[in-house]
């Protein structure tokens, strides 16, 4: 009889950055749960959740993979799982533990919750005043249309780079040396460059 035909349950393996597997068959026993994959990478720690046909959820806590290498065709590589229970309070607050990363102005995440708060976002006021000074003084000079969008794209990359948390001053000044060439650029150029 092949392995296969004894992999009845379905799981899925929840992994720790908020990843979950595709549904899989598998042999969940009490203490141990058995994939007959190499496809799928578990380690310990993971969650297995096990979804039963009447709707309900099992989810175990994986103390060790138990990987074992296929030998010559015969068996194939697989897991062989030593797992813990979790109570379902332990398996909700398991599951729950998201973690986000954000950066930015004026970032953050509401996860059921409503946001009561006032932020500020310290943006080089200095810094703004210059791009904004630069986008007009190419409006000002005489270009043709074609010339004053492409330089108006470019001062739009500058003021990407300059929100960014470590401005490439390298970056910025590439960028402000492929503007149209005029001694008022150069100045406005040079006070952004000493403002990063």
């Amino acid at each position: 009889m092949p392995f296969s035909s004894m992999m009845k349950d379905k799981i899925q393996v929840l992994k720790s950055d908020g990843t979950k597997s595709s549904e899989m068959n598998a042999s969940v026993q009490s203490k141990g749960i058995y994939l007959m994959r190499s496809d799928v990478l578990v380690e310990p720690g993971d969650l297995i959740q096990r979804i039963m046909s009447n709707g309900g959820k099992e989810t175990f806590q994986v103390i060790d993979p138990g990987f074992h290498e296929g030998t010559g065709g015969a068996i194939p590589a697989h897991y062989q799982m030593k797992v813990k229970k979790l109570g379902l309070p332990d398996a909700e607050k398991a599951i729950q533990s998201i973690t986000y990363n954000i950066s930015g102005p004026n970032a953050r995440v509401n996860n059921n919750s409503t946001d009561n708060s006032n932020n500020i976002a310290n943006i080089n006021n200095d810094l703004s005043k210059s791009i904004e000074a630069l986008k007009a003084e190419i409006n000002r000079l005489e270009l043709s249309a074609q010339e004053k969008s492409e330089a108006i794209e470019v001062v739009g990359a500058i003021e990407d780079q300059c929100k960014n948390e470590k401005p490439s001053k390298v970056v910025v000044n590439a960028l402000i040396n492929s503007l149209p060439t005029a001694a008022s650029i150069a100045s406005i150029g040079s006070l952004i460059l000493s403002l990063l």
